[in-house]
């Protein structure tokens, strides 16, 4: 996975709570037998219409947060089915963090796995955030993973999340859960080697 240490970018606000994987990433999309391409399928129904134009009034088809690095949700973003196609999806768009008050949690938890942050804060600090993110003047943010902050910067509003310290030092430096399992390949080869000694028979 790409290590996520600062990011800066624009920023858009999809504040509508509840927003599902089918949402995210439509079923049609999930018979491929890898991931190319999935960046062009997320939210494909509310970004193009049935001849496959663009939809301009959908956000991410305006100027402004087309090169979109940071998504504002609203409440319970990614509920639904399991689909790690529509982390997959995101993360193909540019998208490197999410931020709202909950995310459901098989979602989040696929995020972690794929190296996309999920940033929880408080209802009033995502409506501030919202607000920036509305504003194609005021959409941009920062963030310092390492710091555990991000900031809206013309606004100068700084905000600071809090993350389990294992899922940030993983994203810091790019692990998935293999990477990590790796990081203890000395002691793991150490207990193979133990074990085979204690048990030659097995």
């Amino acid at each position: 996975m790409e290590p996520l240490i600062t990011v800066k970018g624009a920023a858009a606000a999809m504040p509508v709570p509840h927003i599902d994987t089918d949402v995210i990433m439509p079923k049609q999309f999930l018979k491929g037998i890898d991931r190319e391409g999935l960046g062009q399928k997320a939210f494909f129904d509310q970004r193009f219409d049935e001849q496959r134009r663009p939809r301009p009034e959908f956000i991410l088809n305006q100027a402004p947060w087309a090169d979109v690095r940071f998504l504002v949700v609203g409440p319970n973003f990614g509920c639904g089915s399991s689909r790690e196609h529509a982390v997959w999806g995101l993360m193909q768009m540019g998208v490197r963090a999410l931020i709202g008050t909950s995310f459901a949690g098989i979602f989040n938890d696929n995020c972690q796995r794929n190296g996309l942050l999920t940033v929880t804060l408080r209802p009033k600090e995502i409506a501030g955030l919202t607000e920036y993110a509305g504003d194609p003047k005021r959409n941009v943010l920062a963030l310092d993973l390492a710091a555990q902050t991000i900031t809206a910067e013309v606004a100068g509003a700084v905000y600071r999340f809090e993350i389990d310290k294992r899922r940030k030092d993983a994203l810091m430096l790019g692990l998935d859960a293999i990477g990590e399992t790796l990081q203890d390949a000395g002691s793991i080869r150490d207990f193979e080697k133990g074990r085979r000694a204690a048990y030659p028979w097995l």
